[in-house]
Formats: structure tokens, sequence, C-alpha cells
């Protein structure tokens, strides 16, 4: 499916997103991810649901975001409370959603200006 988000200039944007891959401004990406609205951190580690540890957390605490949105694949599943505790600490909000509301919600919060990060998982 493709994406359209106008009026955005140096943000970063879902253009796109299919079975097992994103678009990030155009850019195809097909592991797991932390989009934020002026960089990508295409380095995270968890190759899917099951990998994540409080560290994967920890490290996007450390980005500063307002609210992550984390993308647990086609089906919507929750971390254990103790994964999250870095965020919890950082007061930062988390909504988990399934990988393709992530994509779309991230673009809407982005273009109204928010410090949103999209932690997405692809599997």
């Amino acid at each position: 499916m493709k994406l359209h988000l106008s009026n955005i200039s140096d943000v970063n944007v879902f253009t796109g997103y299919g079975e097992g891959y994103v678009m990030v401004n155009q850019q195809r990406h097909e592991q797991s991810l932390v989009v934020l609205r002026d960089r990508l951190v295409t380095d995270w580690q968890p190759a899917g649901f099951d990998d994540l540890t409080a560290e994967h957390f920890a490290l996007i605490a450390e980005l500063e975001p307002e609210i992550v949105l984390l993308g647990t694949g086609a089906r919507i599943r929750f971390p254990r409370p103790e994964l999250t505790r870095a965020l919890i600490e950082a007061r930062i909000g988390l909504e988990v959603m399934d990988f393709q509301a992530a994509c779309r919600t991230y673009n809407f919060l982005a273009a109204e200006g928010r410090v949103v990060a999209a932690a997405l998982l692809f599997s």
C-alpha cells in the first residue's frame, strides 16, 4: 500500500508498506527499525517480538520521544511491563498496534508536529 502525506518537508514519513517491508521516504526497509521525524535507527536489534528486551526500550527512551508506537507485526502483541520500564520512568507514552496501523498513525502524528517514534518489528 502506498501512503501519501503532503505539506511535510525534511520529516521522515512512511510512503508505503507491504508484507515484510516498509518504505520511509521512498527507501525500502526489511528489518526492525525505529523511525523518528528527524532520524532513522536502522540498527535496532530485535528481530521480532520474542526478541524484545528492556534494553531495546531503554534505547528508544534515550531518543526522547513523547510517544512510541510499537508495531508488532500482523497482530497486536503486548510486551511485558518490566520490558517497558524505561519508557514508564521517562514518562513516554506507549501505544501497541499492528504494523500497518503504526505506520499510518506515525504519519498522522508527525504531520501534527508531535515528537513520535515508530518502533517496528517485522516478525
